[in-house]
């Protein structure tokens, strides 16, 4: 962090009333270990399942700010979270590419336009982002109901978008896959086309990201979900090429020259965490596979961590998720051989 002038962070903290998310992100010390839930705006709270009940569908939920703020907020009321995580779906940047998304009731994400052959790659481009303003309403929607009377943020308000390798895979499989088939294939048999894809979708990504930060997020999250069922090599040629693009186009700071951290998760991603650590970003996500301690070993600490309990654990009873809680947390405090200090975790 030496690049950021001391005062600058200061006023980034500031601003908001509890500030150990961004302090962390920013390898900063807080006074405790800032927790979030990646679900956050989660299928797991009645209150959410109401509110979508009445929104009639999940994408009426997504394109409504005011619900998208209340179920922003429903894990805030419940929980003393240290972030909120803006309720939206990766897949709404293809939509605005014409692709037609959809979601039917307990099935997964559905598009009623696919890109498999040479037409449909041609017809992408980076799509007007006043087809997202829904998200962008939203944004500064949720920011306004965090605000306390005097002026300040409850918490920090992440912003995300998936990944251009992660949006190839919807967009070419037309849904969720089971193993990639199509996806796979195009990239081995024409990688020509998937390069066209993920140039397109790494600059709308982009886009889209710096139109949440001019909106208000206080922090930007790339999903590389399907980063993890690609071989090595093609992992770094159709992934973290495209992840590094997204990033050297990011807006380093918000309206106010509050700095905005930038987040790269990859599910699977533990094989290539020291090429990640080359990253231009300041965390990297790590899930619930990969050992905190040797994380900081292989990345050093020059990025913040962020990770990585199986939610699965959630399932047993309290004094088991306490004892998964503990060993996470006692696996980061464990320094890499002859590393000083100044990494810091994000549960």
């Amino acid at each position: 962090m030496n690049h950021v002038n001391h005062t600058t962070l200061q006023a980034t903290f500031a601003a908001i009333e509890n500030p150990s998310f961004l302090q962390a992100c920013l390898r900063q010390a807080s006074d405790h270990t800032p927790m979030w839930l990646m679900r956050q705006a989660g299928r797991y709270l009645p209150e959410y399942r109401a509110t979508r009940a009445q929104a009639g569908s999940f994408m009426g939920l997504a394109t409504n700010k005011e619900f998208a703020t209340e179920v922003t907020l429903q894990p805030l009321e419940r929980y003393p979270l240290d972030a909120a995580i803006l309720f939206s779906d990766i897949l709404t940047v293809p939509d605005a590419m014409g692709l037609g998304l959809s979601f039917a009731q307990g099935e997964g994400p559905r598009f009623a336009h696919v890109v498999r052959d040479e037409a449909a790659v041609a017809k992408l481009e980076v799509p007007d982002m006043h087809k997202l303003q829904y998200v962008f309403d939203a944004v500064s929607s949720i920011r306004k109901a965090l605000t306390l009377p005097n002026g300040k943020s409850r918490v920090p308000l992440i912003g995300f978008s998936g990944s251009p390798w992660t949006l190839a895979c919807y967009m070419v499989e037309g849904g969720g896959s089971d193993d990639y088939r199509l996806v796979k294939t195009m990239l081995y048999s024409r990688p020509d086309l998937m390069h066209r894809i993920l140039t397109v979708n790494a600059d709308s990504v982009a886009a889209y990201l710096n139109a949440q930060i001019d909106a208000g997020a206080q922090a930007v999250m790339i999903f590389d979900s399907w980063g993890g069922v690609l071989a090595d090599g093609a992992f770094q040629e159709f992934s973290l090429a495209y992840t590094k693009r997204v990033l050297a186009q990011l807006k380093r700071t918000g309206a106010n020259g509050e700095i905005i951290p930038r987040i790269v998760f990859t599910k699977g991603g533990g094989l290539w965490l020291e090429e990640m650590g080359a990253l231009d970003c300041d965390v990297l996500g790590l899930d619930w596979t990969v050992n905190l301690g040797k994380a900081r070993a292989l990345v050093g600490d020059s990025k913040a961590l962020q990770g990585n309990i199986d939610p699965n654990v959630l399932f047993a009873p309290p004094e088991h998720i306490d004892t998964e809680v503990r060993r996470v947390l006692d696996s980061f405090r464990t320094p890499p051989q002859g590393s000083a200090s100044g990494a810091t975790h994000i549960l």
